[in-house]
């Protein structure tokens, strides 16, 4: 992300009329068939269930700026985890870092070298203030250097599923901007690239598996290094200042993004009520723009969708109430929904829904039926939820599914029961042999 710090008159009238002209919009959504993103690319996701609400252009391959960062945010996250750093693992700035950390043209909170920083200043500075230098300290911590911390990057998209993606550095910024100093192995007019699609999957991914990230990526103001750091996300509530009135209720993250080639690009998330959104925004005209775009769609996934439980747990599937069972003492056994379904439903389609059952034919023996002994709870199949409607997808490439389970304990038959099943399955099959024999005689 590039930034350009001006203190001048010039500057501050130049955040008024912007500012001004975000009031001048409605911050109040379209109609939901009228929606419309003004931005190159964007995607509304549920943060529960991972389904997309909606989506322009959601496949293109963008540059993501700063956006960039998330992954590294990620993997610096996976190295707390894992006990290869802590928060007060301290470091020292590079010449690289450095060479960037002295650049004002790049967004930072200033580094100096021959200093120790701790792992969580760093990141403070990172998640919060979008610090180029501090990114690549900590890339370099984690990885051993830059180009191996991009490798992990990769390594890492491919892993939860990230399509149409490519890191060539842990910043976000121009391969341009970084001269020589860039990873091995890519070009100088490399941009990291990822779709919105891409970067949903990144951000739900990062915050499900690291929710703290948003105890940080929240934080409106704090100190760093003895100065005041800002955060870029003017949509936090009780941001400072005239800020204060971009605020969106239930805003806690997660990352802007900006340069002269990617534009102003956004990814917000949202909880109200146990409720989350992720929203991505890419390439859109200014500043003001990307959060005005992302306002919308919060306000659409808020106003025209609702967590609803389609169906409760012990749901019995329409058709298949149960499944034959041999060698027991019942010949078929309940089933069931394992656990409620519950997804974001547009209002007013609650009926646009139903399960479809598949039976897990691993579980069933050559004639089609389980093999008691069955306990309550054993996994016989899934249900997929199935919408009538216009079906965006789902973020994790699948569709949502519930385990179907049986419903109750079938115990096997003792052996004498069996032996008489077995004694009578003789019986019938001879009297089917010479049935059939009689009946070719005529």
């Amino acid at each position: 992300m590039k930034h350009l710090f001006k203190a001048s008159m010039i500057g501050l009238l130049a955040m008024l009329i912007t500012f001004n002209t975000f009031l001048a919009k409605p911050l109040d959504t379209q109609a939901a068939e009228g929606l419309d993103i003004e931005a190159e690319s964007a995607i509304l996701i549920d943060a529960n269930s991972g389904e997309i609400l909606y989506a322009k252009q959601a496949d293109l391959t963008l540059p993501p700026a700063s956006m960039t960062k998330m992954m590294s945010e990620y993997l610096i996250l996976d190295a707390i985890a894992a006990g290869d750093i802590s928060w007060d693992t301290t470091t020292q700035v590079s010449d690289y870092a450095y060479s960037i950390s002295s650049n004002t043209d790049f967004s930072g909170t200033g580094l100096t070298q021959n200093k120790d920083y701790t792992v969580r200043d760093l990141y403070n500075g990172m998640a919060i203030n979008s610090d180029n230098a501090a990114t690549i300290v900590l890339a370099e911590l984690v990885g051993g250097s830059e180009t191996e911390f991009v490798k992990m990057m990769n390594e890492k998209a491919e892993e939860i599923g990230m399509k149409d993606y490519k890191f060539v550095n842990s910043s976000g910024l121009s391969n341009s901007d970084l001269g020589d100093n860039r990873a091995e192995g890519t070009n100088i007019n490399d941009e990291n690239l990822m779709t919105a699609k891409s970067t949903g999957i990144l951000a739900y991914n990062l915050i499900k598996d690291h929710p703290e990230a948003l105890e940080v990526s929240s934080v409106t103001q704090t100190d760093f290094d003895g100065k005041q750091i800002t955060n870029w996300n003017w949509m936090l509530p009780n941001m400072p200042g005239y800020l204060e009135a971009y605020g969106y209720e239930g805003m806690d993250g997660l990352k802007t993004g900006h340069t002269d080639v990617a534009g102003y690009c956004f990814t917000g998330t949202a909880e109200r009520d146990g409720q989350r959104y992720i929203t991505v925004i890419m390439k859109s005209a200014s500043e003001e723009a990307r959060f005005q775009e992302t306002a919308k769609l919060l306000d659409y996934g808020f106003n025209q969708f609702e967590q609803a439980e389609l169906y409760k747990a012990g749901t019995e599937i329409k058709d298949h109430a149960s499944v034959p069972v041999a060698k027991g003492k019942e010949d078929s056994v309940a089933i069931s929904t394992k656990n409620a379904v519950t997804t974001s439903v547009k209002n007013g389609e609650e009926d646009k829904y139903h399960l479809e059952y598949k039976v897990d034919k691993d579980k069933l023996d050559a004639d089609g039926e389980l093999v008691a002994p069955v306990n309550k709870g054993d996994k016989v199949g899934t249900a997929t939820l199935v919408y009538d409607g216009d079906d965006q997808g789902n973020i994790n490439g699948g569709s949502y599914t519930v385990d179907v389970v049986a419903s109750e304990d079938v115990e096997k038959s003792n052996w004498f029961m069996l032996s008489l099943g077995a004694i009578g399955d003789f019986f019938a099959g001879i009297f089917t042999s010479v049935s059939d024999t009689v009946k070719s005689w005529f």
